[in-house]
């Protein structure tokens, strides 16, 4: 679980690397990432600004970070994709919860008319959190 005053990222507690807040949707929506609690706190150097998979640095991590945020907010909050993006401008999730809807129908479509005498070609999707990289 994460404990506020230590690093969102790789849990260190600022000791060698002071710890900076990061606004997790910044620039214009910097005050409503205040407002709702999208704040983290990252190992200035490490993990925020300087190295190889700092938020700052990293596409991927930034991507994560964001939907992380999206996903606290929506849960925190009740909201749907459609108000998430009415508040912060839009989607940050990798699969949006209609699609991910739409795909778990697909499947149980699927199952329904399947021939036994064909090969399966089957692809899974993960849509847990803990698929997330961080």
């Amino acid at each position: 679980m994460y404990k506020e005053r230590e690093c969102f990222l790789c849990g260190r507690n600022g000791a060698d690397d002071p710890l900076d807040k990061h606004h997790i949707f910044g620039g214009a929506y910097r005050r409503k990432s205040e407002q709702y609690g999208l704040t983290v706190y990252l190992c200035h150097a490490r993990c925020h600004e300087k190295g190889r998979h700092a938020v700052h640095r990293d596409g991927e991590v930034m991507r994560w970070m964001r939907e992380y945020g999206q996903r606290k907010v929506m849960d925190e909050q009740g909201w749907t994709v459609e108000e998430f993006i009415r508040e912060f401008g839009k989607n940050y999730m990798n699969v949006p919860e209609d699609l991910a809807g739409a795909m778990q129908q697909l499947h149980l479509l699927q199952e329904e008319t399947e021939d036994p005498e064909e090969p399966e070609d089957k692809v899974n999707f993960i849509l847990t959190d803990d698929a997330l990289p961080y």
